[in-house]
């Protein structure tokens, strides 16, 4: 049985077209990931996520799916697949796929079968209306930008994506579609993987079409296809498949708020996690000035808290700093500097929920210095870029303004030492390399006890070590401080203070706390250099972080 082994566990991303390349065809793929299998069971973690390696034609990173039950042939095969299962077992690191079912992509052999005609078998495995080529038949927008209604001349009608056009959302409602779904996630189950991070989950219901957004600004836009009432139904039919199996459920669920959460997770909810989606509140920025990129840390610190606090009583976090969508945390968050990027590391590692940690986030790996849009792979920053230039903005501030803000950032491939490539790959790799490879990367981490990664691998311990951060409940303190991230993790009479400065400035503390506890802290030896004896009122350095432990 599965049990709650995964709130004391670790998890680990991988976007597997950056990992690791074994054929110098410059994309990572399967072979790599079971060539660092060693090097993540130094990390300590505890299962994979591997990003999409379905067949798909990679108009959105694979997260368009022409062929569920193939691999795509850049990344190896299905006999790949199974070795990678076989020894990620054997070193006890379990493995979770996504799992994308809101949409298929536009060459997908259902939807080419959707397409020939109106009443073929398949057509109503998607969503097609009655429309004209100037009218589509509501004015919801899409995420990608424009219609989600695109218009097919051959048979008059419009089918519907909630993403780019080349994914066209699947039919819920059709019980012969969601039957084939839920065999496909039987075969993958029984092949022997250990669950899924489920993809756009939360959108899979809709509203009647007749549902006119009256506001494009915020989240309205997105209303019409966002956790609508109903969806209940379908994620309690996935939910018994996945309890079959005992599998683990991580779920990406946009509008589904953080008092709503108990629902969806925990003892009686859907899935075993969600990831909150809302805490990299961005500084406000003066237009047409010096372009910056950074999170504002009191607004981090309010949705994390939130988050925290909702899911208590039931709930379960999954917490991150990075993902493939977002640039690196160490400059968004930090100041780039390893130093900036401990105590993110600290603070989010050990709050209540399953941390995840991104491939190369454990050395520091940084945004990279774009100076040319053919530097960037991904569309919607091209797309950014042309817009740019349209509205008469210069060549480089457009690159300076999109580079800083492209998911490339976290997709640049994985550094893991100081000789051609840093290691990646000896054939041309798919995406630029960041130069700084000859000094942050893994071979050199792994052996500077004062490292990135070196810190993680203790955090990992001490989740695996410490009921009190596996399963504690957690107590915040100095809440309205602007740098200082603080909390308490409480179980059985034992308890861990963990305290953070999350700032370039030394921040002062006055723990709000009785000064009989003082006395009975002893700090965790981490890799700080100096002990600190705790004091109700403490003076941090910039970046500092203590933990204690009753």
């Amino acid at each position: 049985m599965k049990g709650d082994w995964f709130k004391s566990a670790v998890g680990y991303q991988i976007y597997p077209k950056s990992f690791k390349d074994t054929n110098d065809d410059g994309i990572g793929d399967i072979g790599g990931i079971i060539e660092k299998l060693p090097y993540l069971k130094e990390l300590g973690i505890d299962f994979l996520w591997l990003n999409p390696i379905y067949q798909s034609p990679q108009i959105d990173g694979g997260y368009d799916i022409s062929d569920f039950y193939e691999i795509d042939e850049s990344f190896g095969t299905i006999d790949d697949l199974k070795v990678l299962l076989k020894e990620a077992h054997e070193l006890d690191i379990k493995v979770i796929m996504d799992l994308v079912v809101n949409h298929t992509s536009d060459q997908h052999p259902w939807f080419i079968e959707s397409k020939k005609s109106l009443d073929n078998p398949y057509r109503n495995y998607y969503h097609w209306e009655d429309a004209s080529e100037g009218e589509p038949p509501n004015n919801w927008i899409s995420f990608f930008g424009g219609s989600t209604w695109t218009y097919d001349e051959s048979t008059k009608q419009s089918y519907f994506h909630v993403f780019a056009k080349e994914q066209p959302d699947l039919n819920w409602k059709n019980p012969n579609m969601r039957h084939e779904i839920y065999n496909m996630i039987r075969w993958w189950l029984e092949l022997g993987i250990d669950g899924f991070r489920i993809d756009a989950i939360s959108h899979i219901q809709k509203e009647k079409w007749d549902f006119k957004i009256v506001s494009f600004d915020g989240d309205d836009p997105w209303q019409p296809f966002m956790n609508v009432p109903g969806i209940e139904d379908y994620m309690f039919e996935l939910k018994d498949i996945f309890d079959e199996y005992d599998a683990l459920t991580v779920g990406e669920a946009s509008g589904v708020e953080s008092i709503e959460a108990n629902k969806w997770t925990g003892q009686d909810g859907y899935l075993d996690m969600i990831f909150e989606l809302g805490h990299a509140v961005k500084k406000e920025e003066i237009p047409d000035t010096e372009v910056k990129n950074k999170v504002d840390v009191k607004k981090y610190k309010k949705e994390i808290i939130k988050w925290q606090e909702d899911l208590l009583e039931n709930g379960w976090n999954g917490t991150y700093l990075e993902n493939h969508d977002n640039p690196r945390s160490i400059d968004i968050y930090g100041d780039g500097t390893i130093k900036s990027a401990k105590p993110f590391a600290v603070q989010y590692m050990l709050m209540r929920g399953t941390p995840f940690i991104y491939q190369g986030q454990e050395l520091g790996m940084t945004n990279y210095p774009f100076d040319n849009i053919d530097q960037i792979d991904v569309p919607d920053s091209h797309h950014a870029y042309n817009k740019l230039i349209n509205e008469g903005y210069s060549k480089e501030y457009a690159i300076q303004k999109v580079g800083i803000t492209s998911r490339d950032n976290s997709r640049t491939p994985m550094q893991w030492d100081n000789s051609y490539n840093a290691g990646f790959t000896q054939g041309k790799p798919w995406l630029v390399i960041n130069p700084n490879y000859d000094h942050i990367n893994a071979k050199d981490a792994m052996k500077m006890e004062s490292s990135l990664f070196k810190l993680y691998q203790r955090l990992i311990k001490l989740r695996h070590d410490k009921k009190t951060i596996s399963i504690g409940k957690i107590e915040f303190i100095n809440k309205e401080d602007d740098n200082i991230f603080a909390y308490r993790r409480v179980v059985e009479g034992s308890e861990i203070l963990v305290i953070t400065n999350l700032s370039n400035d030394t921040s002062k503390i006055n723990l709000e706390i009785g000064e009989d506890y003082i006395e009975s802290y002893e700090e965790v030896k981490l890799d700080q250099k100096n002990p600190r004896k705790l004091f109700k009122t403490m003076n941090l350095d910039p970046w500092e972080y203590r933990i204690y432990e009753k």
